[in-house]
C-alpha cells in the first residue's frame, strides 16, 4: 500500500480525520458545547481547512501555538500558559480571544496590558479541582504538588470579579466517568462564582473518538450542566481525540542483526519520532504483527540512533522480515509530530496526507537544514 513512499513518513488519512470531526460536531450540536482543538496534541496545520469546518477554533499553550492557530485556522484562539513572559504577553493578547492565567500573581501582573492591548479579550483563570483519576503522574494535571492551576484554598474569591471564565483540565485519555468525578468537585468548590461568569472550559483529555467512549453520557452531562447554569458557554479542548486513529508512521527495515535475539534496525526512532513510547511507556501496535513469540518470527525493533534505550518494542510475524520491508506503526498522528526532535541528526519523518480518493499528497519533506537550523 505504501510502496514508493519515502520513509520515514507520517501518513494522515483524510477520511479517518473527517470521521472524528463529524463525531465531535455531533457532540457540539447535541450538547450545546463548543469544541476547540488543543494544538499540543495535534498541530498538523495542513488539515486545518478541514478541521475548521467542524471545530470552533484552537487552544494554545503559548505564543507560537497561538500564532499557528490565528494564522492557519483563524477562528477562536484560546491561550493558556503556566506563566506568560512579559516580552510576549502583548502579542498573545492581540491575537487571542480568551486568555487564561494560571495564578492570581500572573493575573495581577499582566491584566492591565492585556486589557489595554485587546479590550475585547475574555480573561479566565485555570483552577485545579484537586481530584483526578489519571494513574501516571507524568500526565496528571492534578497530581500532588501540581504547578497547573490554582487550588481552592489559594483562589482569591474576593478578587475574581474581573474574570469571565474558569478553566480546568484533569483528564488524560479518559472516558466520561472520569469527567463526572472532576466536574462534581469543580462545582462544589467554585460554583459561587458561576453567576458572574460567561464561560467554563472543561479542558482536554476527553477520549471522545475512542470506540468505547460513552458519547451519549458526555452529551447528557454537558446538557445537565448547561441546564443548571444556562448563561454559561461550555468549551472542551481535546487534542488527541481529533487525531486519534487517523494515520500511521511508515518506516523501513535497514538491517537485521542477532545479539542473542533478532533485532531489526529501522529508519525511525522512539526517542526522536514517538517519544511517548519511552515516556509513558507504551508499545505501539504494528500492522500484521503480534506480541513476541505468538507468531513464528520475533524481532526487537530498534531505532536508528545512538541512544542505547532507543527500543520501540518486541513483535512477532508469520514470515521472516527482510531488509527493505515496510513497518507500519498504527495511530501515530497525535503527540508525535508535535514532539519530534532531530536528536542525533536523524531525519524527521515526512508529513503526508492520504486524500479521500486514496492518493498520497506529500505536504512536507525534511532534510539537513531542519537539523542545522535548530542549532548554532
Amino acid at each position: 500500500m505504501y510502496k514508493g513512499l519515502k520513509t520515514p513518513a507520517y501518513v494522515c488519512e483524510e477520511k479517518l480525520l473527517q470521521k472524528n470531526l463529524e463525531l465531535l460536531e455531533y457532540v457540539q450540536k447535541q450538547s450545546g458545547a463548543k469544541i476547540i482543538l488543543a494544538l499540543k496534541g495535534f498541530a498538523m496545520f495542513s488539515t486545518f481547512d478541514l478541521v475548521g469546518k467542524y471545530l470552533q477554533g484552537t487552544a494554545a499553550s503559548g505564543l507560537h501555538e497561538a500564532l499557528l492557530g490565528r494564522r492557519e485556522m483563524n477562528k477562536e484562539v484560546h491561550t493558556y500558559s503556566p506563566a506568560f513572559k512579559e516580552s510576549e504577553i502583548e502579542q498573545i493578547a492581540r491575537i487571542s480571544d480568551h486568555i487564561v492565567f494560571n495564578s492570581f500573581t500572573q493575573f495581577k501582573k499582566h491584566k492591565e496590558i492585556v486589557k489595554k492591548t485587546n479590550p475585547n479579550i475574555s480573561i479566565g483563570m485555570r483552577v485545579n479541582p484537586d481530584v483526578s483519576t489519571v494513574e501516571v503522574d507524568l500526565y496528571n494535571p492534578c497530581a500532588p504538588f501540581s504547578r497547573l492551576g490554582t487550588i481552592e484554598k489559594n483562589f482569591l474569591f474576593d478578587e475574581a470579579s474581573e474574570l469571565e471564565g474558569l478553566h480546568f483540565h484533569a483528564l488524560c485519555e479518559q472516558n466520561v466517568d472520569a469527567l463526572k468525578i472532576v466536574l462534581e468537585n469543580f462545582e462544589e468548590q467554585f460554583a459561587p462564582l458561576f453567576k458572574n461568569l460567561k464561560w467554563v472550559n472543561f479542558g482536554g483529555g476527553h477520549h471522545i473518538t475512542r470506540a468505547d467512549y460513552d458519547v451519549e453520557a458526555l452529551i447528557k452531562l454537558i446538557k445537565e450542566f448547561k441546564q443548571r447554569y444556562k448563561h454559561l458557554d461550555v468549551y472542551l479542548e481535546p487534542g488527541e481525540a481529533v487525531g486519534w486513529q487517523t494515520g500511521v508512521l511508515v518506516s523501513e527495515v535497514l538491517d537485521i542483526i542477532n545479539n542473542g535475539i533478532d533485532i531489526a534496525i529501522l529508519d525511525t526512532s522512539a526517542e526522536a519520532h514517538m517519544p511517548d513510547v519511552l515516556a509513558m511507556p507504551y508499545r505501539p501496535e504494528v500492522r500484521g504483527a503480534s506480541k513476541p513469540n505468538i507468531k513464528k518470527h520475533t524481532y526487537r525493533f530498534g531505532g536508528n540512533s545512538c541512544l542505547a534505550g532507543d527500543i520501540i518494542g518486541d513483535y512477532s510475524f508469520d514470515e521472516p522480515l527482510k531488509v527493505g520491508d515496510k513497518i507500519i506503526f498504527e495511530d501515530m498522528i497525535h503527540y508525535t509530530m508535535v514532539k519530534n526532535t532531530t536528536f542525533n541528526g536523524i531525519l524527521l519523518p515526512s508529513i503526508v496526507i492520504q486524500k479521500s480518493d486514496g492518493s498520497f499528497h506529500v505536504v512536507k519533506e525534511f532534510g539537513y537544514e531542519d537539523y542545522r537550523n535548530r542549532l548554532s
